[in-house]
């Protein structure tokens, strides 16, 4: 994790996959459609969930959100849209860009993995010296 993502906890949230998992791209300076990568060549992934709190007995239900998550490894087959799942690792950074008129700011969510709602997440094996 970078200095500047916060973790973040959503237990008590349902996430269901909108948009399955495909290769983020971004569209290079001469306007071609390019595969993110990260720094060692990785390509990364973007799912988007609606990420709606659970009922909770005597309480009104809230309106849930759309999310786009950056995954930083392919999550593999199975995740079609109305899947249920899980985000491993989730975090959030905030960011700003441009100047002047040209400023965008925001959010960006960015997740290790994406797991079935029930399977446990992948655990990191210890290194045996």
């Amino acid at each position: 994790m970078e200095q500047d993502e916060i973790p973040v906890m959503l237990s008590g949230y349902k996430l269901t996959v909108v948009e399955p998992p495909c290769p983020k791209t971004k569209e290079a300076d001469d306007g071609r459609e390019v595969v993110v990568v990260n720094r060692e060549g990785v390509t990364q992934f973007v799912v988007a969930v609606f990420a709606k709190l659970r009922p909770v007995p005597g309480r009104r239900s809230r309106k849930g959100a759309e999310v786009r998550v950056t995954l930083e490894t392919d999550p593999g087959d199975g995740f079609g849209e109305g899947s249920e799942v899980e985000l491993i690792s989730p975090r959030v950074r905030a960011y700003q860009m441009g100047s002047g008129e040209n400023m965008r700011s925001g959010l960006s969510f960015k997740a290790s993995g994406l797991t079935p709602v029930g399977v446990p997440a992948p655990q990191p094996r210890p290194d045996h010296k």
